[in-house]
């Protein structure tokens, strides 16, 4: 005997039929749970997650800290350009990208045509805690990464800004942000489905 769907269900089957196959991005600052809450979603959806760092890790046979230390950030943003480029041509995934992905405006018009685009904005305390925890942020290896932490927010919100939706990722289950990322994208794709609890026998 088969269940009717739970909510959790009828939002996910809704929100495949809007997307129709266009992968999601998840954009925002280092630390701001692109990659934790990107797997959730992808788990909810059935979609594959993809990283856009590891990706070029890969395809470069090393480190991202390694690529700046040896060839600099601006080849290192010319081959991620590249790289989210090709994975945009996936279907249905769920795609996470460094920092300063969405700051190049190639890429960012590539991600507005082909996608649909995710802020996860988080506070600067919250953010300072998480990347603090790691040591491979080579944006962060200055005499002061708190006043450098804050200069890249400064410098980067208003064009994280630009993406289709905006959530604020607090200190909760990444599982809760993965929810409130589904909510607002079936907003934002003007789902008028209507969810319900399916009737208990």
């Amino acid at each position: 005997m088969t269940h009717p769907p739970s909510i959790r269900e009828q939002k996910r089957d809704e929100l495949l039929r809007l997307l129709a196959g266009r992968p999601l991005v998840l954009v925002g600052m280092m630390g701001a749970g692109k990659t934790t809450v990107g797997r959730r979603l992808a788990g909810r959806l059935g979609r594959h997650f993809v990283d856009s760092d590891e990706e070029i890790e890969t395809a470069a046979g090393m480190t991202i800290e390694d690529i700046f230390a040896t060839r600099g950030e601006a080849d290192f943003r010319a081959g991620e350009a590249r790289v989210i480029a090709r994975l945009l041509k996936d279907r249905n995934i769920v795609l996470g990208t460094g920092g300063g992905a969405f700051i190049n405006a190639e890429t960012r018009a590539l991600v507005k045509a082909e996608a649909i685009s995710v802020f996860i904005k988080a506070e600067f305390e919250l953010l300072f805690a998480r990347v603090s925890r790691r040591s491979n942020r080579p944006l962060l290896k200055t005499a002061n990464p708190r006043e450098t932490l804050q200069k890249l927010i400064e410098a980067r919100y208003p064009i994280y800004a630009e993406a289709d939706v905006t959530i604020i990722s607090t200190d909760v289950p990444q599982d809760q942000v993965a929810s409130e990322v589904i909510d607002a994208v079936l907003a934002y794709l003007g789902s008028t489905a209507v969810f319900e609890e399916p009737a208990s026998e």
